[in-house]
């Protein structure tokens, strides 16, 4: 979930109150857009599976006569589907910026606003927002049109609207069009108008934005191409374009798709800010962090995504690549499943937060960051780290395995004769799940040996991200509570502090199949507490509320911080212009060039 600080509005609200803090305020949009501009979110996948893995494709090596410029992606996960609104997965959110591109409003490298289909960003000054803070009408551009011709107009954002809301398509999540808003209409071809039920503060990052998640922030889908489908099939779920979209606004355009092996996208010659610098993106899917390495020593991939911390030193001594961090709100976590439904039933245990507790004390999640991670990051506080909204009262707890065994015995779980603990003859094991990537089942080793130490025995589990980041109407091994311990890296709708899946509302089932909280739990405290901070317009008192969320997730241990997770990435120091954005990495990249 890697695949997702701050957006607020309202009549006495300015645009500066609208951007992140933990980067500078975003200044007044121009009427036109920024020369630099797209910026796109980042689960349930609806994408045939593979059958077989074909032999890779050779990425085309540029040389010193070959006029083609290929820039060549390294991808150490699959992307699972291509349609934003049924994917969470981060390999496929950052690939939007690239096909799609149709954000109202999108956020460059300073997680500054800028208008991209929007004319300008809607105020209170130009009357883009009401004074009561309930509507929002965006004027879009009319020189924009899709790959094949057809104009893109406002009819296509509520398009989606109406297909994310009808409970046919089983997309990723509807928030937040299924709770706060009212409606979504075209007045004309060039003018959209959203209403709300009440004052929404994060409508910058999750209305038709390039960020901010996998459901609203994703833009708009291409009605003319789509509509027919849903009249025929009955859903978009099954639809070709989640695979191929040949159709889209961006820079490049989709070209192929090979599993296993690579996709490809080339330069759009009609894309409206002007044809690409660079002729082809090639992504190569390598299979782990070990051949994304030896992709990056040989020179045959020129950027490298999610690197990981233990191959870093590797990298600075290459002298050909850039290490760079781009902040992005994610943190590497610590899931518990708190089901009690026999269908997705976590371990009793974990109904107990002092079990919870036992758990988290005694891992040492310090020594975890320091030996594995070569001490590059830090184990955070709360999820909103270095931001305003992180209680900078808060502290992560501290390893205390001799404490974790009290809390333990204090809560009846005894050891066995086999040194596992057990009550009432159940025995304490833990199904312990995560993806393949190699610094997870590294992790999940040293937690297995941590845990063991104390009596708890584990097992690991490792899925294939598509497979692992599945929803609920896909059977996603997550998503049907498949798991006690689950990790991965998640973020808020960054850049906005709003997150859903901790509410009572995203709680998955066969009548919500579209929920998104996969640790089935509702804290009716904690969910008023995000209904509120979500129409709460005034920053300060807004910053309060998180700081009781955090609170709550930190005493409850509903959220624990593995790592601090920035994104980390390997550049070709022959690549220029590629100003990479903790939002979406590829929002200039129409602008990027090959030396």
């Amino acid at each position: 979930m890697r695949n997702r600080l701050l957006s607020v509005f309202g009549a006495v609200v300015t645009l500066t109150l609208i951007l992140t803090a933990c980067v500078p305020a975003a200044t007044p949009a121009p009427s036109a857009p920024a020369t630099e501009a797209p910026k796109a979110a980042a689960p349930q996948p609806t994408a045939v599976p593979p059958t077989a893995v074909p032999k890779p494709t050779e990425a085309p090596k540029p040389t010193a006569t070959s006029a083609p410029k290929v820039l060549r992606v390294a991808f150490p996960q699959e992307p699972d589907s291509l349609n934003p609104y049924y994917s969470n997965m981060w390999f496929a959110a950052i690939l939007g910026p690239l096909y799609l591109s149709t954000g109202l409003i999108v956020f460059n490298d300073k997680n500054e606003a800028v208008p991209l289909i929007a004319k300008e960003i809607p105020s209170t000054a130009n009357g883009g927002i009401s004074a009561d803070g309930k509507v929002i009408t965006y004027k879009l551009r009319d020189d924009i049109k899709w790959s094949d011709g057809e104009p893109l107009t406002a009819d296509d954002y509520v398009f989606t609207w109406q297909m994310v809301m009808n409970d046919k398509n089983t997309v990723l999540s509807r928030d937040p069009f299924d709770v706060v808003v009212d409606k979504v209409e075209a007045k004309d071809k060039s003018t959209l108008v959203v209403t709300f039920k009440e004052p929404y503060a994060p409508w910058q990052a999750k209305i038709f934005t390039g960020s901010g998640g996998p459901t609203a922030g994703a833009g708009a889908l291409p009605k003319h191409i789509l509509e027919p489908v849903f009249q025929k099939d009955g859903t978009l779920d099954n639809a070709e374009w989640n695979r191929k979209p040949t159709v889209g606004i961006g820079p490049y355009l989709f070209k192929e798709w090979q599993s296993g092996s690579h996709l490809i996208f080339v330069a759009n010659p009609n894309y409206w800010q002007g044809k690409p610098k660079l002729d082809q993106i090639y992504i190569r899917i390598v299979p782990d962090d070990a051949a994304q390495l030896a992709a990056l020593k040989a020179g045959d991939s020129d950027v490298g995504t999610f690197i990981d911390y233990s191959v870093m030193p590797d990298l600075e001594k290459l002298g050909t690549v850039d290490l760079v961090k781009a902040a992005s709100g994610y943190q590497e976590s610590l899931f518990f499943n708190l089901s009690t439904d026999a269908k997705t039933k976590g371990h009793p245990a974990l109904q107990d937060v002092n079990v919870r507790k036992a758990v988290v004390m005694a891992v040492d999640r310090q020594k975890i960051v320091k030996d594995l991670l070569g001490g590059r990051t830090k184990v955070s506080s709360t999820f909103w780290e270095d931001t305003p909204y992180a209680d900078p009262s808060q502290k992560p707890l501290a390893f205390d395995a001799t404490g974790a065994k009290k809390l333990l015995d204090d809560a009846g779980w005894k050891v066995g004769a086999d040194g596992i603990r057990e009550k009432d003859g159940v025995k304490l094991k833990l199904r312990y799940a995560t993806t393949t990537r190699d610094v997870r089942k590294s992790t999940q080793v040293i937690v297995q040996q941590m845990l063991k130490d104390v009596g708890i025995d584990v097992e690991l589990i490792n899925h294939a991200s598509d497979l692992f980041f599945a929803g609920y109407g896909d059977q996603g091994p997550i998503a049907m509570g498949q798991y006690d311990i689950e990790q991965h890296s998640s973020n808020p709708a960054f850049p906005d502090p709003d997150y859903v899946s901790w509410t009572c509302r995203e709680v998955p089932s066969d009548k919500n199949p579209s929920g998104t909280n996969y640790q089935y739990f509702c804290d009716k405290e904690l969910d008023d507490l995000f209904t509120q901070q979500a129409v709460t317009v005034d920053s300060q008192a807004r910053i309060q509320l998180f700081y009781k969320i955090g609170k709550i997730l930190n005493d409850k241990l509903y959220w624990v911080s593995l790592w601090d997770d920035p994104d980390w990435w390997a550049i070709s120091k022959k690549l220029k212009n590629a100003r990479l954005s903790g939002g979406t990495p590829f929002w200039n990249a129409y602008n990027w060039s090959l030396e």
